[in-house]
């Protein structure tokens, strides 16, 4: 099921959209608030955190077998999406992780995941602007995010995938001047708005493979990357074990597994991000999480 969060009449709350119809109907969405929601959302409050520290996956299962009751209802067009975790714990990136993004730049590749920690505060949604500083050189990252659904400390590579409750796009929008002065991630990765996430958390029972999806990014319809998650140097399972043998993985945090080739600085010339442009992100199986860029 694809989990979401919105925004409807001035309140935010979780809902879940619907499959897709054959019959020409709008999409619609099962309001995660409503009185009339289905029976398995009726205990929990209205936030996909607490619908992930319930269980995504056994509540994505669950509501496979209900038809909900029409009151509960409204229509996708009618919403504004939010970015699915607008406050997730936190969010462990994986740097060097794509044996194409490698081949181009003629980088070794690592012994050993590379990560760095990006704080909460940078996640927007789709459609939300990315507010870009004048002055910089910055790059868009187009990343699968796994969603971690129980908390992981020191777990097996064996042990990690049921760790994992479900996966989204994420942009990890990188300021790749300051990385380069710093020789570090802090800064380069931690400015504002520079986590665009979703559009929705699609849940781990529904993806048969993540290591097996096409992922592409086009800014202004021009495309910039396209590549496969079979390009994953380190697969989910072995970032997840990594982490967690320096840090807990808790509930509602995102592993951010690295980008493939064609970020800005593999382009003659750089695709900088700049005023006006929109960057789109596709992840088969995960639908498009799209962004339009603003300097200020």
């Amino acid at each position: 099921m694809r989990f979401i969060t919105f925004e409807h009449e001035g309140r935010a709350r979780a809902g879940v959209l619907l499959p897709h119809s054959d019959d020409g109907r709008p999409a619609q969405l099962i309001d995660g608030a409503h009185p009339a929601r289905p029976e398995p959302l009726q205990p929990l409050e209205p936030s996909l955190m607490a619908w992930i520290e319930s269980g995504l996956v056994a509540l994505s299962l669950s509501l496979k077998t209900i038809t909900p009751a029409p009151a509960c209802l409204l229509p996708l067009a009618a919403v504004r999406l939010l970015a699915p975790l607008p406050r997730p714990g936190k969010i462990v990136g994986a740097a060097f992780n794509y044996r194409d993004g490698l081949a181009v730049t003629g980088r070794p590749p690592p012994e050993e995941p590379v990560i760095f920690v990006k704080s909460r505060s940078t996640v927007i949604g789709h459609d939300e602007p990315i507010v870009l500083a004048r002055g910089h050189e910055v790059t868009y990252e187009a990343e699968l995010a796994a969603v971690i659904g129980t908390p992981a400390l020191r777990v097996s590579a064996d042990q990690a995938v049921a760790h994992v409750c479900g996966y989204a796009i994420f942009n990890d929008v990188s300021y790749t001047n300051l990385v380069r002065e710093d020789g570090g991630f802090v800064r380069g990765k931690n400015q504002p708005t520079t986590g665009p996430l979703g559009p929705w958390i699609v849940s781990a029972d529904d993806i048969a493979d993540p290591h097996h999806l096409q992922i592409e990014l086009d800014v202004d319809n021009v495309l910039l990357q396209s590549s496969s998650t079979a390009q994953m140097l380190f697969r989910i399972d072995e970032l997840i074990a990594y982490a967690s043998a320096r840090m807990p993985l808790d509930a509602g945090d995102i592993i951010a597994t690295g980008t493939p080739a064609g970020v800005a600085a593999n382009h003659l010339p750089a695709a900088w991000l700049r005023h006006g442009q929109r960057a789109t992100l596709r992840i088969e199986a995960l639908g498009e999480l799209s962004n339009a860029v603003m300097e200020i």
